[in-house]
């Protein structure tokens, strides 16, 4: 067992903490009016896809941490009485239904991220503190990545955080070394067999980067991490990092890097907003075969 802290366990996670306050500048003008986990993949925007994987994690609750204007979010989960009176009076049953079912996934909750707060990935903490209370842990989102398992991965850091009880469980995965600098890379403790976290170095370049395991946005965190977020200055960029914070919790307690298994996919950017959508697609069954095909014809150099 590790020699750092470990919890007396608490209640069942049922909460998850969704990031989508930023403002999407990489889609511009795409994201001038919407957010850009409002972006569809082929027919589903990103972020309910998100919302997919925590309810199969056996997630009850979705908080929502968004920023003025992204109303068109807050919509997308919300009943629509006039669509489906036109559905059901056109008799498009399977759409009704698929409409019907969206504001039942799970309890929605919204809080806004205020600008008062310091920016950086770390920031919606800030902005739902008071909605976590201490004997609960949760899971946190970032509302631009997504990851295709066949055992969900929010589900995955779950099942690690009840085994080992740490102060949060990161998800990672291996990546080339020339693209570690794209993103938190972790280095490991050594002589220990769980994959516990000895520190994070954010964006480093290959050779200041402690390994070529990057951090990805899931997470489980025990209610240390509200504390620890409190006490965290800005760092680089002035920004509020969740590499910072996680190091604080990593010189106290016990704080797991989680291998994931399955393939993670950002869309953060429009290139690999456009491979989610290529490895989406070619994964369903009334889409796949047709569209390998289409691509197969245009016989690219």
């Amino acid at each position: 067992m590790a020699d750092k802290k470990t919890f007396t366990k608490n209640k069942p996670i049922t909460k998850a903490v969704i990031a989508a306050a930023g403002f999407g500048t990489r889609f511009l003008p795409a994201t001038k009016n919407q957010p850009k986990e409002m972006l569809p993949i082929i027919d589903k925007p990103i972020i309910q896809y998100l919302v997919e994987e925590a309810v199969a994690s056996g997630i009850k609750d979705i908080i929502l941490v968004t920023r003025a204007g992204q109303t068109t979010l807050e919509d997308h989960f919300d009943s629509h009485v006039e669509l489906e009176h036109l559905l059901a009076g056109n008799g498009k049953k399977e759409a009704l239904k698929i409409v019907r079912a969206i504001p039942k996934m799970a309890n929605f909750i919204y809080v806004r991220q205020k600008k008062h707060l310091p920016y950086g990935n770390a920031t919606p903490l800030l902005a739902v503190k008071n909605l976590i209370s201490p004997n609960e842990s949760f899971v946190y989102m970032f509302g631009d990545d997504l990851v295709k398992a066949k055992i969900p991965a929010t589900k995955q850091l779950i099942e690690t955080f009840y085994k080992y009880n740490p102060a949060a469980v990161l998800a990672v995965q291996e990546v080339p070394w020339e693209k570690i600098h794209l993103y938190g890379s972790v280095k490991y403790k050594k002589g220990t067999k769980i994959n516990q976290v000895d520190s994070l170095v954010e964006k480093a370049d290959r050779e200041n980067a402690p390994s070529n395991m990057a951090q990805f946005g899931r997470f489980v965190f025990s209610y240390k991490a509200i504390e620890e977020i409190e006490n965290t200055r800005p760092g680089k960029d002035n920004e509020l990092w969740l590499a910072d914070m996680s190091n604080r919790l990593a010189q106290k307690y016990l704080v797991i890097a989680q291998p994931i298994k399955g393939k993670w996919m950002t869309t953060g950017d429009p290139l690999n907003y456009l491979k989610a959508t290529v490895e989406f697609a070619l994964d369903r069954p009334d889409l796949g075969p047709d569209f390998r095909a289409y691509l197969k014809s245009l016989k690219l150099n």
